[in-house]
C-alpha cells in the first residue's frame, strides 16, 4: 500500500526557529464542506477510508513572515530522526529555539500524525537544544490509539522508570532504551538496533518523506538514479519545458568519466562517473548546450525540481518545498501543482510569495485548514 501522510499531518512546534513562539498545526484533513465548488475539486483530495485527505498545501506569506522557519521545523524533526542514533555527548542540535521573553532556554515540541502501510502512528519528542527529554509513539492498529513506547527523562536516572511499553511490539525493549542517551531518540537507536518497528518508520522518513529548499539538485541524487528517472520521465519533462515557451526540443543525458580529484574514488583506475545534460534547441538543433551551464535560471529549476517531484507524484511520497516557485512561470508553477492533484497518494507542501496561485489551491483555502 502506498503512504499518505494524512489522516493529519501535525507538527506542533512551540518555541522553535527563530520566529515560531506558539504552536503551528499543519493538518491535511479537508473539513466536510459537501458544496458544488467541493465536488468540482475532488480529484484535489484523497479518500482514506472515508476521510478526505489534502493533496496539497501552500504556504504564503511576505518576506520574513515565517514561512521558511516553519519547514526548517519539519526539516529538523526529520533530520533527528534519521541521525540521532550518531550523536553523543558534546552535540548540540542544530535548531534555534523563539528567542525573545526567556523562550530561549524553554524545549520545543515536535509531532507528527502520519500513516504507514495502513496503519497510521502519532510521534512526537521535547527537548532542549542540549538534550532529549520526553518521546512517544503511538499507533492505531485497530481504530483505536494504543501505545508503543513512552519516554519521559525528566522522571530521572532509572531507565525501567523512563521507559514504559506496550507488550511485545518492540523485541526486548530496554534492551534498546539501556543503549539510548539523552542525545539519541529511541526510535532512531530502535531502527540501528534492527527493530522491525522502529526500522519500518525510520524508512518512511528516510525514503517517503522528502524535504527540498531551492535550489534543488539533481546531481544530489547520483547517477543511477538521475539516469533511471530522466528515462523513465524524459518525455513529460520536454512536455514541462514546453509550456513555458521554451524551443527546447530534446535533452540527453551525458555520462563521463574523469580522473579523480579526490581520494577515495574508484582506486584500481583513479577516475569517477559523473554525468549531465545537454539541451537542443529547435532553432539551432545541431549545437548542444549545457543545460547546468547556459540554461536559464527558470529552466534548471524546473529541470532540477521534475526530479524529485515525479518521483513523489509516481511513488505516493510526500514533497515539502521552500519557494518551489523560485525562478519558475506561474504557467510551470501551476502544472507541478497539477501534477500532485492527477497522483493518486503524493502529497506537496509548500511555500511561496506567488498568490496567483491561490486560484489552485482553493481547497486549502476553503476545505483544508492550516
Amino acid at each position: 500500500m502506498q503512504n499518505i501522510v494524512c489522516s493529519a499531518i501535525y507538527y506542533a512546534i512551540w518555541q522553535d526557529n527563530l520566529t515560531i513562539k506558539d504552536e503551528i498545526l499543519l493538518d491535511f484533513r479537508a473539513a466536510k464542506i459537501n458544496t458544488e465548488g467541493a465536488k468540482a475539486l475532488q480529484e484535489n483530495v484523497i479518500d482514506y477510508d472515508g476521510q478526505k485527505i489534502l493533496k496539497s498545501i501552500g504556504l504564503f506569506g511576505a518576506n520574513a513572515s515565517g514561512k521558511s522557519n516553519i519547514l526548517k521545523a519539519i526539516k529538523f524533526c526529520n533530520q533527528l530522526i534519521l541521525d540521532s542514533h550518531q550523536y553523543n555527548e558534546g552535540t548540540i542540535f542544530c535548531f534555534t529555539p523563539f528567542r525573545f521573553a526567556g523562550y530561549i532556554n524553554k524545549p520545543s515540541t515536535f509531532s507528527i500524525n502520519f500513516l504507514h502501510d495502513g496503519v497510521e502512528f502519532e510521534y512526537s519528542f521535547t527537548l532542549t537544544t542540549k538534550e532529549i527529554l520526553k518521546e512517544s509513539l503511538y499507533h492505531y492498529p485497530n481504530g483505536r490509539r494504543a501505545k508503543v513506547f513512552v519516554r519521559d527523562e525528566t522522571i530521572g536516572n532509572d531507565k525501567s522508570k523512563i521507559y514504559s511499553f506496550a507488550d511485545s511490539i518492540i523485541p526486548r525493549p530496554m534492551d534498546v532504551a539501556t543503549n539510548t542517551s539523552k542525545k539519541t531518540l529511541f526510535l532512531s537507536r530502535a531502527s540501528q538496533m534492527d527493530r522491525e518497528l522502529g526500522k519500518t518508520i525510520y524508512r518512511f522518513f528516510l525514503n517517503d518523506f522528502l524535504i527540498g529548499f531551492a535550489p534543488l539538485d539533481f546531481i544530489t541524487l547520483g547517477l543511477s538514479a538521475a539516469k533511471q528517472l530522466f528515462a523513465k520521465n524524459k518525455d513529460l519533462m520536454l512536455y514541462a519545458l514546453s509550456i513555458c515557451d521554451s524551443d527546447i526540443s530534446d535533452v540527453h543525458f551525458v555520462q563521463e568519466k574523469k580522473v579523480a580529484t579526490r581520494t577515495g574514488l574508484d582506486p584500481q583506475n583513479g577516475t569517477e562517473t559523473s554525468f549531465s545534460f545537454n539541451t537542443f534547441h529547435k532553432a539551432v538543433p545541431e549545437i548542444s548546450f549545457d543545460l547546468l551551464g547556459e540554461e536559464s535560471a527558470g529552466t534548471t529549476q524546473l529541470f532540477s525540481m521534475l526530479f524529485f517531484l515525479l518521483d513523489a507524484v509516481k511513488n505516493g511520497k510526500t514533497f515539502m518545498l521552500d519557494e518551489f516557485d523560485l525562478s519558475l512561470h506561474t504557467i510551470l508553477a501551476e502544472f507541478v501543482i497539477d501534477l500532485f492533484h492527477v497522483g493518486s497518494k503524493a502529497q506537496f507542501l509548500f511555500t511561496t510569495h506567488n498568490t496567483n496561485l491561490c486560484g489552485l489551491l482553493i481547497l486549502c483555502a476553503h476545505i483544508g485548514r492550516v
